[in-house]
């Protein structure tokens, strides 16, 4: 995700700033949260709406994941948290186990991998790792269409050979005993 990057940068600033704050402040625990309200700046104001709204959008985004993936989601949602300058912590990053493990049938293998496909492109803006899964699935999806081709293959070779007339349940005795 292009926050990742964004996200790493703005975590020097929010230790500087915490740091400064913390060190100033040394009165009782309720002085310090009113104090630390009204000592805000304007950019860490800024940087608090900015990880309010990146909190939102990763909790968003890992809850479509899970939504889409009935079946294949391995544990709930893991997230990595970042502490603001009003010492709450906000969502940065989170992940969602999903299983890309082959089904026991190709038949099964293919339904899974349909499903593992459709929970890793099911946020709106999806991620490299997102696309990864995604790109495995769909691998998987082809390799098991291939092997349940090879599979009724090999059935229709060890079937004897029906002539055509047996295999369409035609009496060709009847037609040319007409003609002859």
């Amino acid at each position: 995700m292009q926050i990742g990057s964004f996200l790493n940068a703005s975590y020097v600033r929010i230790d500087n700033t915490s740091t400064s704050t913390t060190s100033s402040t040394t009165s009782s625990s309720s002085e310090k949260n009113s104090e630390k309200s009204t000592e805000l700046t304007a950019s860490q104001k800024a940087l608090i709406a900015e990880l309010q709204a990146t909190d939102t959008a990763v909790r968003a985004h890992e809850r479509a994941h899970i939504s889409a993936g009935a079946g294949v989601i391995r544990g709930g949602a893991v997230f990595s948290y970042q502490k603001a300058p009003d010492n709450k912590l906000y969502a940065v990053a989170g992940e969602v186990g999903i299983d890309t493990s082959e089904g026991a049938t190709p038949e099964e293998t293919i339904t899974k991998m349909q499903t593992v496909r459709a929970a890793a492109l099911a946020p709106s803006d999806p991620s490299a790792a997102d696309y990864q899964v995604a790109s495995t699935a769909s691998m998987l999806q082809m390799m098991a269409r291939l092997e349940l081709s090879r599979m009724k293959q090999a059935e229709l070779l060890a079937k004897p050979e029906e002539s055509y007339a047996t295999a369409n349940n035609e009496d060709t005795t009847a037609l040319f005993s007409n003609y002859a």
